[in-house]
């Protein structure tokens, strides 16, 4: 394999490079349905093809440096990359205290909800101290009209 010879339309390093661009924008997406997956056989299933597509651009990519097809970038530096892991190490223990911190307020907030200690709206705390008669307030404000116009109150009981 050289990177001169024609697979029909296109020089052979020309195609393996658009091979290997595919798979990674494969992987990618295969790796968007792992992280949005509700159900976990889709969330399997994405992992599983995920997986599978990482090793043949693995293998894709060691076959094209091999014959010289792909030049790699110059290596970072030890610390460089130290740092970075570092800071995404950092990133990552906020993210999982913060979300720590989310499902434990949710927690106790949903245990002492509606008459469990908890917190209640205010509306259903006067609900509870005067219960709600409408017909009574109707006739409040009907008998509080004038003496001489019609007394609607009559018609409500």
């Amino acid at each position: 394999m050289n990177g001169t010879s024609m697979s029909g339309f296109m020089p052979e390093k020309d195609l393996l490079h658009t091979i290997l661009n595919d798979l990674k924008r494969t992987s990618r997406e295969y790796a968007t349905g792992v992280t949005e997956a509700s159900c976990p056989s889709v969330r399997q299933m994405f992992t599983d093809l995920t997986n599978s597509t990482l090793q043949m651009q693995g293998q894709l990519f060691n076959l094209m440096q091999q014959q010289n097809m792909y030049s790699v970038a110059s290596p970072a530096l030890r610390d460089e990359v130290n740092k970075r892991l570092r800071d995404q190490e950092q990133t990552m223990q906020k993210a999982n205290q913060f979300v720590q911190q989310k499902l434990q307020a949710q927690q106790s907030y949903g245990a002492g909800y509606y008459g469990q200690g908890g917190y209640q709206p205010q509306q259903q705390q006067q609900a509870q101290q005067a219960p709600y008669h409408p017909q009574q307030q109707q006739q409040a404000s009907y008998q509080a009209q004038s003496p001489g116009s019609s007394r609607y109150s009559d018609y409500l009981s």
